[in-house]
């Protein structure tokens, strides 16, 4: 079998960085810009994004189908992907430049647009990882590889606003995180057009749930390792969604919140090569469990937080940091393996079970923050002035649940059977 060439490995990752770009404004910064700035209630703007997100539960399949029917008909899942780039840099824009009498509608019109628009990039995107290769290891190292500079891309939203010194405005920090990525994600874009060729024509399979009910029914770990994805990561949309309340109102360090962001995804990054040779050695299965217990035996303490613990939350933080180059690369990984195997039932459904894969990650940060925010609207939650109940909420939110449901989790990732397990 052909060995993996360095240059598509590296041509493959770079698109990775703007759309990571793109994913921290709208994951962390956004929901408390629309609180805090726009002045849209708590518990509505979680209402509103929760809404936004489900659309994705629909769109994600149909685009994963659509990715598929792409490759048929013009040998290349470019095409929808070059619709989403045009829908995506229009709508990021839309989004943070809201029409302030029109807020609530503009914020739920162009977070559908944009949930969408990345869709179209990031599942033929993602699909392609299962087709540059069909070597284990391969698919391994093309994951780990986009992951890392995912991360990178995610460090580079962080210390823009910095650099910029515009990092305690939230609308001058979305808006310099737009022309970065622009900057970035125009030149990559046409880049990963030109470089990556997938040139086997295949016919898509029809859209049905017969289909989908026949890979299910001769490949159970797929269910099991979709359980298993979907709890962790709520487990990791919560304390995303509600990062810098915590850090403002429970820490109370709200100037030091950028570092911590920095430290804790540069951690991620220096350790990604220790978890893929841990996974070459040990099976992805095995590496990805050992980081959810890295994680959880960390953040277990973080309800034990309060006001002046930053020290201890940033111990906290870096350990944290550790597992997620794992977190983010083995279960794509391992998602790419088994959506190799599905092609040995002549279903070319990948893009499909892609869609489904993103439909599970933005469906988990749907649920973190309708839940989390609509809850804490119930408990009068206030930035300016909080009470001791919902600051209480928040810290559960932010620590307890996770560690639960990231212990929940591990019951159905072991039920996957790995190459190497």
């Amino acid at each position: 079998m052909k060995a993996l060439n360095k240059k598509t490995i590296i041509y493959y990752s770079l698109l990775a960085i703007p759309l990571a770009i793109v994913g921290l404004p709208l994951y962390i910064y956004l929901p408390t810009f629309y609180v805090s700035d726009v002045g849209i209630n708590v518990a509505l703007v979680g209402l509103i994004l929760f809404i936004a997100r489900l659309t994705d539960v629909f769109t994600d399949p149909f685009f994963g189908y659509l990715s598929d029917k792409s490759l048929e008909v013009f040998s290349s899942r470019k095409p929808i992907m070059i619709i989403g780039s045009i829908i995506l840099i229009l709508s990021f824009y839309a989004l943070i430049n809201p029409n302030l009498q029109y807020a609530k509608i503009w914020l739920f019109v162009f977070s559908v647009l944009i949930y969408a628009a990345w869709s179209m990039i990031n599942i033929p995107y993602l699909t392609w990882s299962s087709e540059i290769s069909e070597k284990y290891e391969d698919k391994t190292i093309l994951n780990s590889s986009r992951e890392l500079l995912a991360i990178v891309g995610v460090l580079i939203a962080l210390l823009v606003p910095f650099i910029y010194n515009v990092s305690q405005n939230p609308q001058e920090t979305l808006n310099i995180l737009y022309i970065s990525f622009l900057i970035l994600f125009i030149p990559l874009f046409l880049l990963s057009m030109n470089t990556i060729k997938i040139t086997t024509k295949v016919k898509s399979t029809k859209f049905s749930f017969k289909s989908i009910k026949e890979v299910y029914k001769n490949f159970g770990d797929l269910k099991f390792l979709q359980i298993g994805y979907f709890l962790n990561n709520l487990a990791n949309a919560l304390p995303a969604t509600l990062f810098l309340l915590f850090v403002e109102l429970v820490i109370q360090e709200k100037q030091s919140s950028g570092m911590v962001l920095i430290l804790y995804f540069l951690s991620g990054v220096l350790a990604l090569p220790f978890w893929y040779k841990l996974s070459n050695k040990i099976g992805k299965k095995k590496a990805w469990i050992s980081s959810i217990l890295l994680a959880s035996s960390a953040f277990a303490f973080v309800p034990f937080l309060q006001e002046g613990d930053l020290n201890a939350f940033i111990v906290i933080s870096i350990i944290s940091g550790f597992s997620l180059g794992a977190d983010m690369a083995l279960p794509t990984a391992i998602q790419s393996d088994l959506v190799q195997k599905t092609k040995s039932l002549n279903i070319n459904i990948s893009g499909l079970l892609f869609g489904i894969w993103t439909m599970i990650t933005k469906f988990t940060l749907a649920i973190a923050v309708a839940f989390s925010f609509i809850i804490l609207g119930v408990f009068d939650f206030e930035v300016s002035n909080p009470s001791s109940s919902s600051l209480f909420v928040l810290s559960l939110f932010y620590g307890f649940i996770p560690v639960c449901l990231k212990i929940v989790s591990i019951y159905f990732i072991n039920k996957y059977k790995d190459q190497k397990s």
